[in-house]
């Protein structure tokens, strides 16, 4: 029986969405079988349409149940062995899963001289200054300052991160994320070069092969690659990276961006989550999670961590304020299994946090005083509306002549030109029109897969009005 209360700070379809996963994960629904349509369920519990469609969309994009034209929501094959996970079992928790962002850029190159001046910059990454609420930054840095905390701002902090900061981000984690951790799991550092760099020298020579997204992150395989890893490309399919093909590679470790893989924007379902989880407990895996621009989520609520679902902590999780709050402050943080920390502390005795203490004190305060969620709740409308604007401008702009992938949440969209022009071609063209675009080759480990006809689109640097511009140029500049 559903029962839905009207008066929790919880909204009605979370709380239909949460129940309903709930009763499909302990198997009350059937594979196979239908859920009661919209229409039905929305007049037996004498609630809007709408937020039974927003809780139905919310368990389709999780993977607990399947749209079908004619048939309505249908219950997918969670697998009996895969509901052996007590920690996803139990009933929903008041958790709002608004997630944390991940990776940045952080080696700043200057721009190469250009034969065109850029004047609309869709490169990934890019930050929009006008987001950062300098105001509220330069209060809380005065804050800081003129209290007793100054004393201690000169000297050494612990390596970890200070510990109050620690605090109030393992209640975040648990509340946005359903991140299970304590202060002692997690460790500060500046953005995912520092936290990447940590993890590559927690393994010891032998269990240093990593199997990689292919596309994945380029950053990161250059990171691994540097300090001696073997690096694997495994295949990303509709449903995320392939676990049949790790079992095969031999990887000791996975690196994974579940919640918004990068670049292809797919989303990994309930299922595949847990069969990666069932590898890395099988073989004694780990997996590395990325969570980052997670929050941006423009259709459904944020998709919980996989960290959350893993009750055999086989699962580091990695997350930074680059992408809601600003790159240029390189701090960010991971969580490490329990088992982990005795190895952390043996290979780090001798380190300093990278992050200074300044910096982490006024993060504290921007967690503890309530402005962060203030801040996302902006920056996620903000965006939301950017990302509105990209869609529909390419969409009258270019109609059929291109096609759009990963354009429900994030901070970029993939582009194919359906002509089959060149990603050099395509780029240069642009270039033409003062229109910067990003190639999608350095995606991949091995560049000759690459489709040749797939550019990366980020709007995260640019304005709703600039976006439409931009977009009028590249019409002109690929099709006149």
């Amino acid at each position: 029986m559903i029962y839905l209360n009207p008066e929790s700070k919880k909204p009605l379809y979370q709380q239909l969405y949460e129940q309903l996963k709930h009763n499909i994960i302990t198997g009350e629904y059937e594979k196979g079988s239908r859920l009661t349509s919209t229409r039905d369920l929305a007049k037996n519990l004498s609630i809007a349409r709408n937020t039974v469609e927003a809780a139905y969309d919310q368990l389709c994009i999780e993977g607990y149940v399947e749209g079908r034209h004619g048939s309505g929501y249908v219950v997918q094959d969670l697998q009996e062995d895969l509901l052996n996970f007590p920690c996803i079992t139990g009933e929903g928790d008041d958790s709002e899963f608004l997630p944390v962002t991940g990776p940045a850029t952080d080696v700043e190159e200057p721009a190469p001289v250009q034969a065109n001046p850029v004047k609309y910059n869709f490169s990934y990454g890019d930050f929009d200054p006008h987001s950062f609420p300098h105001a509220l930054w330069r209060r809380l840095n005065n804050e800081v300052l003129t209290s007793l905390k100054v004393d201690s701002i000169a000297y050494y902090g612990d390596k970890q991160g200070e510990l109050q900061l620690r605090r109030e981000l393992a209640k975040y984690l648990r509340q946005s994320r359903g991140v299970k951790c304590s202060s002692d799991q997690i460790v500060v550092g500046a953005g995912l070069q520092d936290l990447a760099m940590m993890i590559c020298l927690l393994f010891p020579p032998e269990e240093r092969i990593l199997g990689m997204e292919e596309p994945g992150y380029d950053f990161t395989r250059v990171i691994f690659g540097n300090h001696g890893y073997r690096v694997l490309p495994i295949m990303v399919g509709e449903s995320g990276i392939d676990p049949a093909e790790l079992k095969q590679s031999g990887a000791r470790l996975a690196y994974v961006t579940p919640s918004h893989q990068l670049p292809t924007g797919v989303v990994m379902p309930i299922q595949h989550r847990m069969r990666l989880l069932q590898w890395a407990e099988q073989s004694g895996g780990v997996i590395i999670e990325d969570d980052y621009d997670s929050e941006f989520r423009y259709r459904t609520r944020p998709i919980p961590a996989l960290q959350s679902i893993d009750c055999q902590e086989r699962v580091i999780y990695l997350g930074t304020f680059s992408k809601a709050f600003a790159p240029g402050l390189r701090m960010g943080y991971m969580v490490l299994p329990q088992w982990l920390l005795a190895r952390y502390h043996t290979v780090f005795e001798r380190y300093k946090c990278a992050v200074p203490r300044l910096q982490q004190y006024v993060a504290t305060s921007l967690l503890s005083g309530g402005h962060w969620d203030r801040h996302l709740r902006k920056v996620c409308l903000v965006n939301k509306k950017k990302h509105e604007v990209l869609v529909q401008s390419i969409q009258r702009e270019m109609g059929d002549r291109v096609r759009i992938y990963g354009s429900h949440a994030g901070l970029h969209v993939l582009l194919e030109h359906c002509t089959g022009e060149t990603q050099e071609a395509m780029v240069a063209r642009a270039a033409a029109y003062q229109v910067k675009v990003t190639p999608t080759r350095q995606f991949w480990q091995n560049p000759a897969s690459a489709p040749e006809n797939l550019i990366m689109i980020g709007f995260g640097g640019l304005s709703a009005e600039e976006i439409a511009e931009g977009i009028k140029l590249l019409r002109q500049a690929w099709f006149g």
